[in-house]
């Protein structure tokens, strides 16, 4: 997806971003599906602040962004080769939950942004911004739609709650939302032997 913007303006945003996540803050950002509320999906700290801006429960994962295939492979213990051959074809929004995550203190993911049975959800985001940002921060971003649990997902920044917008540390600017759908993923789940559920058309 391409959008009209300043380079300058483009970059000055992808550090803000950048920073406020690596100082274990969380923001708000338009994905090329949803806006999302995020944080660095290794700090679990920041990952408890997401589950507390959105008032909900721990128990359930998180989608995460990664910028590429390499930084998928850093953080499963098996890619499977349906994922690869999925993500090779995919012209739309897709996100593939993987079987088992890699949450070594240190070098993994925060545990509480993945399942109880330890797989994790990724998407490799149709969005320039989103692969700079993640790209830029070395390591996956957590991506839950910018809504408290229960209410309607936004499906523009107009539509965020003012609750939300306070919560978060920083905004990313709505200009960049033009690369967004509107529309939540597809959530295919493989397992390491190729087999595939859909969960979400």
């Amino acid at each position: 997806m391409i959008f009209d913007m300043d380079e300058n303006k483009l970059k000055e945003t992808v550090s803000a971003a950048v920073k406020t996540m690596k100082d274990g803050g969380v923001i708000l950002y338009p994905t090329d599906t949803v806006w999302g509320i995020g944080c660095d999906a290794s700090n679990a700290e920041a990952v408890a602040k997401v589950y507390d801006i959105k008032k909900r429960s721990d128990s359930k994962s998180l989608v995460l962004l990664a910028c590429d295939m390499d930084m998928i492979c850093r953080y499963v213990k098996e890619m499977p080769e349906m994922a690869v051959s999925l993500i090779e074809v995919n012209d739309k929004p897709m996100t593939i939950v993987y079987p088992d995550a890699i949450t070594a203190p240190g070098y993994g993911l925060a545990r509480n942004c993945v399942a109880e049975d330890s797989s994790v959800g990724i998407r490799i985001p149709l969005s320039d911004y989103c692969r700079r940002m993640v790209r830029s921060l070395g390591k996956p971003v957590v991506s839950t739609s910018a809504n408290i649990s229960g209410e309607p997902t936004p499906k523009c920044f107009a539509d965020i709650s003012e609750t939300i917008k306070k919560a978060v540390d920083y905004i990313v600017c709505p200009e960049l939302e033009s690369e967004s759908t509107g529309t939540s993923s597809s959530v295919i789940k493989v397992g390491v032997d190729g087999e595939i559920r859909i969960i979400r058309p």
